[in-house]
């Protein structure tokens, strides 16, 4: 069975939400979580030091800047404002489903692993997340 979880966002970044997925796990099998957005996406990060979520984002506008920067004047998708087409280009160029494996009822992350949401729009949004457990 597939359900909807929902993460508020306050603009760009990484928004951990491992801890929602808990209730969704049981016994063995798969995790699969995927976002119903065009400009957001997900990944398992380090979520360690918050300073690897604040250098991916940095990185990440850099590789693709705001409209308002002249290298990215032949785009030409400009409807939602400067920061849309850039969001659908990082949501493009990285995941917006996860599977991830279950064993004995508890997600198979690594220690220093967590599932994020990471926004690419400037302003606010609730965002939904589809998550369906598999079980072997």
């Amino acid at each position: 069975m597939t359900q909807l979880i929902e993460i508020a966002t306050n603009g760009p970044g990484l928004y951990e939400f491992t801890d929602q997925l808990t209730p969704f796990v049981v016994g063995h099998g798969t995790l699969t979580v995927f976002v119903l957005h065009t400009s957001c996406s997900l990944l398992i990060q380090e979520n360690a030091d918050p300073d690897v979520c604040t250098d991916l984002q940095a990185f990440f506008q850099r590789l693709v800047p705001s409209l308002d920067d002249p290298s990215m004047s032949y785009l030409r998708h400009r409807y939602e404002g400067p920061d849309d087409m850039p969001a659908h280009i990082k949501a493009a160029m990285l995941p917006v489903s996860l599977t991830i494996p279950v064993i004995s009822g508890r997600i198979a992350l690594g220690i220093w692993q967590g599932v994020y949401l990471f926004e690419h729009r400037h302003q606010s949004h609730q965002r939904q997340v589809a998550v369906m457990m598999t079980q072997a």
